[in-house]
């Protein structure tokens, strides 16, 4: 087992100046809270973090990273606190410890490309801090050197975890040694057989590969003598998931698989590497396609390395990489590097952060302390994404500030529609929350919802605000549709013109079309937008009927005549008029009881808004009539209302308890806490009439911890 002395010697090794007090004081805090505890194993728990400890040592990172390793699992099994560990270790510590345990507690559902690939990008958004994924990637590698304890199909879905996001995460960091070890131990658990049989297929060939590298070498170092370039070369058999790799791209068996033997050969300078390469193809014929230069044009993680296959000395493939020490030492360690792009990609908008990369490993060559290059790099991995997980476990990306109707929409058109309210992480949050990474969103939709203009105003991705505006107009166009049918009959019926179908009445089609309009429908739009009056095709339709116009009537028979007239069901009369289109005002909401007005509308019939409401005071008094309630049967009216109250448990359940007694029906509810610790509470709500209203509001506030309600 891995004991104190040998991570702090580790860690003098690469860094003599580091101060290791804290490393001793982390050690004794851990084993402190985790005393008593046992791995699967039966060894003390203790044996974990000092081996996670040791794991970044070879890894050469800084103190608070081996701090951190060594604490990386007490916030969640044992009874330390973030505060206790701030306290003791630092804020670094602390928000590193935090930030492996929130990952630690991500469900991993699927194995798909493309969710793998998001899964490895939420883990590197939701840290602000390279360190975090350091440490866990440490804790990955022992947990699966000891994997062997769990059950059979615990081994499997931990390795296949593994080799989906963390053996790739590893890779993005320049990290090859440890990605090699996390894939050969994906591999053993995962396909025990194929494991077995490459790793006898390389024993049995074993003496006859030694012998081979020795020479292959030997030819090598003559050649260099000969060119005078110092150099060193190193012959290596190749990592068991390699050959399975290939074995699998190529349809191969394990006798078929011919090049397990790779060899590197590590010079001063870049001019030498390519003169290297030249001396290897006059040596050995190069395989055609086989040829990779990563030097020129290097790896997304900053890798840099010439690659060459070639028919060796005994008529088999092998594979020669060939780089300068300053690169061997970037591909073995890996870089603590700043991530934006997939590998083997980028574009224009990422040329300035590859030479950002390009730039830190020109620092790194000059930094003898670890910790000071680790503080070059610490800032936000992704700070213009956000990554949020469905209730099946599904990863979605979003922009930064996206709200749950973006979330919504990115499920279906149809739930975006009828999104009425969301929770996250089993709580209920208002439609404007902006989603954060890790958050488990869950849609609530009402068949009685449709999209809000007003949600055009937070909504962050382009599919949402296309399908929000797509809706709304289709829904506009819909209504001026039938407000300019409407509009056109009560005209063509005041002018005592029987004309029984509109939209296909002939005559109307052709002053359509008159009008550059392509269809009757886009006429009866524009009468319902108020772009061109009933009057104006009631002009252009009397001389193809043979009637001569009438005079031309006043102000106010204008106004009316542009109204559409049809049977209410709104419980609402205009005086002296009997079959008026009314709307009720969004801005006041009046409701049977109330004192009401009404406000004559360019093409859209008549508003009814409530007495005092402030939009009636600034209207023209020539178009405001009076109107009054009539009875009415199984109508619902529309009231919203604020309610302030302290934030206790079960304040949400007891007001909605009180408004559904009081037979109201709630439509949509946003709930937010301020930093005072109140709750505030905005209900939408379905009445019948004020009464009605103002006994829910007597109610509600009867209810304990609520401190106001009012209307809105």
């Amino acid at each position: 087992m891995i004991r104190l002395n040998d991570i702090t010697g580790s860690l003098l090794n690469y860094h003599p100046k580091a101060d290791t007090t804290l490393v001793e004081k982390a050690y004794v805090y851990s084993a402190k809270v985790h005393q008593g505890q046992v791995r699967l194993s039966g060894t003390p728990y203790l044996s974990h973090p000092l081996e996670v400890a040791y794991i970044l040592t070879e890894m050469k990172m800084d103190v608070t990273s081996i701090v951190a390793g060594l604490l990386h699992d007490t916030l969640e099994d044992t009874d330390a606190t973030y505060s206790e560990i701030e306290r003791l270790f630092g804020k670094e510590a602390a928000d590193i410890v935090d930030g492996v345990t929130k990952i630690s507690q991500i469900q991993f559902e699927s194995s798909e490309e493309r969710q793998a690939e998001n899964m490895r990008k939420m883990i590197l958004a939701m840290t602000t801090d390279i360190r975090v994924i350091m440490v866990k990637l440490a804790d990955r590698l022992h947990n699966m050197r000891t994997l062997g304890f769990h059950t059979l199909e615990k081994q499997r879905l931990i390795a296949r975890e593994t080799l989906d996001i963390y053996a790739p995460l590893a890779g993005r960091m320049g990290i090859y040694w440890l990605k090699s070890s996390l894939e050969d131990l994906c591999l053993f658990y995962l396909e025990p057989e194929i494991y077995e049989k490459i790793k006898t297929g390389i024993a049995q060939r074993r003496g006859a590969s030694e012998k081979f590298i020795r020479e292959v070498k030997e030819l090598i170092s003559e050649k260099l003598k000969e060119h005078n370039i110092k150099g060193a070369i190193k012959g290596r058999y190749k990592h068991h998931y390699s050959i399975y790799s290939k074995m699998r791209a190529q349809n191969l068996s394990v006798d078929q698989v011919y090049d397990v033997v790779a060899f590197r050969v590590i010079v001063n300078t870049l001019k030498e590497c390519y003169e290297i390469l030249g001396i290897i193809h006059s040596m050995w014929k190069p395989v055609l396609g086989r040829f990779k230069d990563y030097i020129s044009i290097p790896k997304a993680n900053m890798y840099q390395s010439l690659h060459t296959t070639v028919i060796g000395p005994l008529g088999q493939r092998m594979e020669v990489q060939i780089r300068t020490w300053e690169m061997d030492k970037l591909a073995e360690e890996g870089i603590a590097a700043h991530w934006k792009y997939k590998e083997g990609f980028s574009n224009k908008a990422d040329e300035k952060q590859f030479l950002w990369l390009r730039q830190l490993l020109e620092w790194q060559k000059s930094l003898t302390d670890p910790k000071e290059f680790i503080e070059t790099v610490r800032m936000d991995l992704f700070p213009n994404e956000v990554y949020v997980f469905t209730p099946k476990g599904e990863v979605k990306e979003f922009p930064k500030g996206a709200t749950p109707i973006d979330f919504a929409y990115s499920i279906h058109s149809e739930v975006g529609e009828k999104c009425t309210g969301a929770k996250v992480n089993s709580r209920m949050v208002p439609l404007r929350y902006q989603l954060r990474n890790g958050d488990i969103v869950e849609i609530i939709t009402s068949g009685k919802q449709h999209p809000r203009k007003d949600w055009l105003d937070f909504v962050k991705t382009p599919r949402a605000k296309t399908k929000i505006r797509q809706w709304i107009k289709n829904q506009e166009r819909d209504e001026s549709i039938s407000i300019g049918k409407s509009i056109l009959e009560k005209a063509l019926e005041q002018s005592n013109l029987n004309i029984p179908n509109v939209v296909k009445n002939e005559q109307i089609q052709s002053i359509a079309q008159e009008l550059s309009f392509q269809a009757i429908e886009d006429l009866l739009a524009n009468v319902g937008y108020g772009k061109i009056s009933a009057n104006q095709v009631l002009g252009r339709l009397k001389p193809r009927l043979g009637i001569e116009d009438d005079k031309p009537a006043g102000l106010v028979s204008k106004m009316v005549s542009r109204i559409t007239r049809k049977k209410s069901t709104r419980g609402i009369k205009v005086k002296g008029l009997d079959d008026m289109l009314v709307r009720f005002a969004n801005c006041c909401h009046p409701l049977p009881g109330e004192k009401v007005i009404g406000f004559i509308t360019r093409g859209r019939g008549v508003t009814i808004h409530k007495y005092d409401c402030r939009h009636v005071y600034d209207a023209d008094p020539q178009r405001l009539v009076d109107v009054q309630w009539e009875p009415s049967e199984q109508e619902v009216y529309i009231a919203k209302l604020k309610v302030v109250s302290i934030d206790k448990k079960g304040i949400l359940a007891d007001t909605s308890a009180v408004i559904s007694q009081k037979d109201a029906n709630i439509i949509q509810a946003d709930i937010k806490t301020t930093m005072d610790k109140k709750g505030v509470s905005f209900f939408t709500i379905e009445v019948e009439n004020y009464k009605q209203l103002e006994e829910i509001i007597g109610a509600i506030k009867k209810v304990k911890n609520v401190l106001l309600v009012e209307r809105l």
